[in-house]
């Protein structure tokens, strides 16, 4: 196996402890689910931090081993409301059929792609990767904002075959629902539309161009009609801000009404909650004045600061809640609500903010009235 240890042994020699583990995991993230192919080439995307740094190096050797060409590129960390470094989004124009982002925090919006989005057919996308990946299809790839070496060798090597079924079953039942019903112990009873929504899958098939998803993976998730949000979801796990995750001691309760939050009641975590609002609400208005947003669209992305973009459900048997959302969101017993923009390019925003729910009991409705209960009190049911 070649290597490039040598050049990083200064970054996370405690990390070191885990490379048996850390190179199987890696293994499987490039054989198994992104299935790279001799001579493509595959762009790294990191920061120089503890963990992420490592397992771009381990993920950079697997790729070697698949005889493949492989090109790491740190930048600062960046957080949700950030651009990315110019020569990271310039890394693209060489239009790498492999995308994998190991973030510290975010890969970094474009500031090229939002003052003037690229379009393909007739979708407009303002990030490049986006427009690769989603619309060209010429890149697959894989994102793990701020996971951890312990996450990832322990929520990566799971069987993929098993997950597949779950997230179809899932998929299945949301994509022939009108609309979805979702109560918790914790205080969240919300209804929305599902009307012209198709769910999506996270699970780990990353292995044509134009596919996509966390490692770890595992959940399905879909985006709600919008104005159709209505009622309470009190966040009670933990939740997304701009800056870092944290884990939720006072339940946050927000009120929803047209699907939009009307109100934000908690503590310390609401408070921080409304904060990152805020920001995305001013920052949006800002960027719109200086041209990064183009004329007429600051207060469109400010007013989906306060929209619900997403309803997902965790399908990872391996996960648990830490504190790291993009293993959180994955947990078993869990679904998890987004404040900010949606999936389907018709709410955009600065932030998206996801945030779980505990045991929650999920019931869907499909246009004739005939409902199918995909999760009761936390439980996965027989889908």
């Amino acid at each position: 196996m070649r290597t490039i240890s040598s050049k990083f042994a200064h970054i996370n020699p405690a990390a070191r402890r885990h490379s048996q583990d850390l190179r199987e995991a890696a293994r499987i993230a490039v054989e198994v689910s992104l299935k790279v192919k001799p001579g493509e080439q595959a762009l790294i995307i990191s920061n120089p931090e503890t963990d992420v740094a490592a397992l771009a190096e381990a993920i950079y050797d697997a790729v070697l081993d698949a005889q493949a060409c492989p090109v790491l590129l740190f930048q600062p960390v960046k957080t949700q409301l950030d651009f990315a470094e110019p020569a990271v989004i310039a890394a693209f124009s060489a239009k790498p059929a492999v995308c994998i982002s190991l973030s510290a925090e975010k890969l970094g919006k474009d500031k090229q792609g939002i003052a003037s989005p690229y379009t393909y057919g007739n979708i407009q996308y303002d990030h490049i990767f986006h427009l690769q990946m989603y619309g060209e299809k010429t890149c697959r790839g894989f994102w793990s904002p701020s996971t951890t070496v312990a996450s990832f060798i322990r929520t990566v090597p799971i069987d993929y075959e098993l997950l597949k079924r779950r997230c179809a079953a899932v998929k299945a039942v949301l994509d022939q629902a009108v609309s979805i019903h979702i109560t918790a112990p914790g205080g969240t009873d919300i209804r929305f539309g599902l009307q012209a929504r198709e769910a999506k899958s996270d699970d780990g098939d990353f292995s044509a161009g134009g596919k996509g998803g966390n490692l770890p993976a595992g959940e399905t998730f879909i985006s709600p009609e919008n104005g159709t949000a209505k009622g309470v979801i009190a966040f009670d796990g933990s939740i997304s801000l701009h800056d870092r995750d944290i884990i939720i001691q006072e339940p946050i309760r927000c009120t929803l009404s047209r699907g939009f939050i009307t109100d934000i009641q908690g503590g310390q975590e609401a408070a921080a909650l409304l904060e990152t609002i805020g920001l995305a609400e001013a920052n949006a208005r800002e960027y719109e004045k200086a041209g990064t947003l183009p004329p007429g669209t600051g207060e469109i992305y400010a007013r989906n600061a306060r929209n619900i973009g997403e309803i997902g459900i965790g399908l990872n048997p391996a996960a648990r809640i830490s504190g790291r959302m993009l293993e959180d969101e994955k947990a078993f017993q869990t679904c998890h609500f987004a404040v900010g923009l949606n999936y389907d390019g018709d709410a955009p925003s600065l932030i998206h903010l996801d945030g779980l729910v505990k045991n929650p009991t999920i019931i869907a409705a499909d246009e004739k009235g005939t409902q199918t209960v995909i999760e009761r009190e936390g439980n996965l049911c027989n889908l």
